[in-house]
């Protein structure tokens, strides 16, 4: 026996690879990170992968410390009991602590034909389905992408820019994230690169073909390819071991993002859901919870009492295309403010911050414990935002949220 403590880390994502990383700082302390692929995904740039305007894969060597060991498979079982994670190829691997970070996918779409036809980008694996049906598609051909999130807005304006015909379906507003001011800078970006915007109630697709989309007023739309960029699903891993989740299936966590079944098993990420109250899916989010995670961790095998979650946010930024993008401002509560940033001025942040992210994770690598974002926030501020929410849950929970930020 070597004496140390084991940590397994399921994920190799922006939460799984911080807090890797970051427990490495100890070096009695021995970290595992498991992960189905030999690459780390960068998933912000999944969309230029889709549109051939650039790569999303990152050699782990590049991201992942020294000290950290990764093992390539996927977890079937956590088996909290025995304290061991079996994987998919009959090894099992046993911890004295489990960081849960396994992230988000594509959600099972329910509308009919969506899932025979239609073709996500939340995964590498999805838009590695989806760039030969693009590339067997003339140029000229009808491009319906589904969504009007983030993902479906890069997506659409990284294809217009490469002379894709883009219809993009919102199924309701333009950026639901967005401020009004922001909402028109980016419309007009859109309808600059030629893509159609279809917003409103009756722009909801309620049906997929192999050569079309229908929509709920009637209206059919002719598509070659149609992306399917509506909603984000987590992985069933945590049900299947039988810890505690919400009904979405991400593991329930207190504000130290500790199990509330299990002290020696914790959760970042997508796939965590502190308080029952889980943050935006984003790796604004993901990275800071990683580092809070192994620092909640650390504190865990130190015998002192880990801190609880302070969770900065400043903005969504949004690229659309290669020269042009947006950097909206937000409060304290991610509710989106008046103040953006767009043009070419936002296209550079944005890259800014792609770029960051990589080099952040590296950082970490090469220097465990220097990361400090995640202490940005306010532990206080996240309980108000917590009480707030839970109290008007079903009842204007926006609403609440910006009275009191």
């Amino acid at each position: 026996m070597s004496g140390k403590t084991n940590v397994v880390v399921i994920g190799g994502g922006y939460a799984g690879v911080m807090a890797a990383n970051r427990l490495t700082q100890r070096g009695d302390v021995s970290v595992t990170l498991v992960n189905p692929r030999p690459e780390f995904v960068h998933r912000i740039r999944l969309h230029q992968l889709a549109a051939g305007t650039g790569e999303a894969v990152v050699p782990f060597r590049e991201v992942l410390a020294d000290g950290a060991r990764l093992v390539v498979d996927a977890v079937t079982r956590i088996d909290a009991a025995g304290r061991r994670v079996e994987l998919a190829m009959g090894d099992t691997v046993g911890y004295d602590y489990l960081v849960y970070a396994v992230g988000s996918g594509s959600a099972d779409p329910k509308v009919p034909g969506a899932a025979e036809f239609g073709y996500p980008v939340a995964s590498l694996e999805d838009v590695q389905r989806l760039l030969p049906v693009l590339g067997a598609a003339p140029a000229g051909a009808a491009v319906t992408v589904v969504g009007a999130g983030p993902t479906g807005i890069e997506t659409a304006a990284e294809l217009a820019e490469q002379g894709r015909a883009v219809t993009l379906v919102c199924g309701g507003v333009l950026g639901p994230y967005l401020h009004a001011r922001g909402r028109r800078s980016v419309a007009g970006r859109l309808a600059a690169l030629g893509v159609s915007v279809l917003e409103g109630e009756g722009s909801k697709v309620v049906a997929v073909a192999r050569d079309a989309v229908e929509l709920a007023d009637g209206r059919v739309l002719p598509s070659a390819v149609t992306i399917w960029t509506v909603g984000f699903g987590v992985p069933d891993l945590a049900v299947r071991s039988g810890l505690s989740t919400d009904a979405l299936g991400r593991l329930l966590t207190d504000e130290t993002l500790t199990s509330i079944d299990d002290d020696r098993v914790f959760a970042a990420g997508d796939s965590a859901a502190p308080s029952g109250q889980p943050l935006r899916m984003s790796c604004q989010t993901a990275m800071p919870m990683g580092a809070r995670v192994a620092d909640t961790v650390l504190s865990r095998i130190a015998g002192e009492r880990p801190e609880e979650l302070h969770q900065p946010f400043a903005a969504q930024c949004i690229s659309l295309g290669r020269g042009t993008g947006i950097f909206q401002f937000a409060n304290r509560a991610d509710v989106a403010v008046w103040a953006h940033i767009d043009g070419r001025l936002g296209a550079k942040v944005k890259e800014a911050v792609c770029t960051g992210v990589v080099r952040h994770l590296a950082e970490e690598g090469h220097r465990p414990g220097g990361y400090k974002l995640h202490r940005a926030g306010s532990a206080a501020k996240r309980q108000e935002l917590v009480r707030a929410r839970v109290a008007a849950e079903g009842a204007g929970v926006r609403a609440v949220v910006e009275r009191i930020a």
